[in-house]
């Protein structure tokens, strides 16, 4: 696994390896850029709830993507836990494969460019750290041990992301006319955490830290860095950035709560670019269920004259077809 990760090397090329270089049709620059507009900003602690609720429901169903103020999380932990994760992508590199790699069935993984790695795709300038943090504690004893108090910052700023995820999907839930705690239980039982790190590029025009996609959960839960614009909506044919605002969590919808929607709410198509002076780091938090959940339409949101679009499916059939087909995916969820 000698210099496979990105931050073990990317500071000794002038130009992008050819591996990286995305084909023409890919690269930042092909779709313009939108300047001057923004995506929904959202004060979930907002005295009027209908308020709220007309916000957070209007920010899914026209981008997929808002962010959220005022939700909750001490800048304190969210300052600790990043800073824990700029120390874990500082590691040299043995050290961070070897704190990641403790469970023989990947529950904690470290990777770069991609999970599934091709070596005949391109492949994106990044490396993740990955491991799920359910609610029940399970997992954390392969989460890594470096840098000291990984376990009980990290520990602590999941417990903290569950708690503001659920009141997130309770304020869509009730916003669509469902019961507010329709996504509770094995619906949202399996978070997963992604820590990205995005290195500096030399050639940022030619390459992406992340492609085009929509993300294959219920929700996302974002933390950017302040002052490092890389993240992009599209919208209307263009892109949209989406600018940090410091403390503020970016949260977009995923493919599942727009089948749950039944094509109301939005799974947004989203990118990350590079830069060439900046190292970028992202916590992700993925509220996600089982892998024997059945995911469809909720069935008070489809009636004759609103019909289904979308298949019932387990949730590891659509990891299994996500993984296959990509941003491709939607025409095999559709009945």
């Amino acid at each position: 696994m000698d210099n496979m990760l990105v931050s073990s090397w990317f500071h000794l090329h002038s130009s992008v390896p050819l591996s990286y270089v995305q084909p023409p049709e890919s690269r930042p620059g092909t779709a313009s850029v939108i300047s001057g507009k923004t995506i929904p900003v959202v004060d979930i602690e907002e005295h009027d709830h209908a308020e709220i609720l007309m916000q957070i429901l209007r920010a899914s169903e026209e981008y997929g993507f808002f962010q959220v103020i005022n939700h909750g999380v001490s800048k304190e932990l969210m300052d600790d836990t990043m800073n824990i994760f700029k120390e874990f992508h500082a590691l040299p590199e043995v050290e961070k494969i070897s704190e990641s790699s403790r469970d023989p069935n990947g529950s904690c993984r470290l990777y770069t460019s991609r999970e599934i790695n091709n070596k005949d795709c391109v492949q994106y300038w990044r490396d993740t750290l990955r491991h799920f943090c359910p609610p029940s504690g399970e997992f954390m004893e392969f989460w890594p041990q470096k840098p000291a108090r990984y376990r009980e910052v990290v520990g602590r700023y999941t417990q903290e992301l569950r708690l503001l995820g659920l009141k997130i999907l309770e304020l869509l839930c009730e916003g669509l006319g469902l019961d507010p705690k329709y996504c509770h239980g094995e619906l949202s039982e399996s978070p997963l955490l992604l820590s990205h790190h995005y290195p500096p590029c030399p050639e940022p025009n030619l390459t992406l830290g992340t492609p085009k996609h929509r993300d294959p959960n219920l929700v996302t839960i974002l933390f950017q860095e302040k002052d490092v614009n890389a993240l992009q909506v599209f919208k209307d044919g263009e892109w949209i950035v989406v600018e940090p605002i410091p403390y503020a969590f970016v949260v977009n919808i995923g493919l599942l709560l727009q089948i749950i929607s039944n094509g109301r709410l939005i799974g947004a198509e989203h990118r990350v670019v590079t830069n060439s002076d900046t190292a970028r780091t992202t916590i992700a938090y993925f509220i996600r269920p089982t892998t024997e959940n059945i995911i469809e339409p909720a069935k008070s949101l489809t009636c004759s004259d609103s019909p289904s679009i979308y298949k019932s499916i387990t949730f590891e059939e659509f990891l299994r077809i996500f993984m296959s087909k990509g941003p491709d995916i939607e025409p095999f969820l559709i009945l």
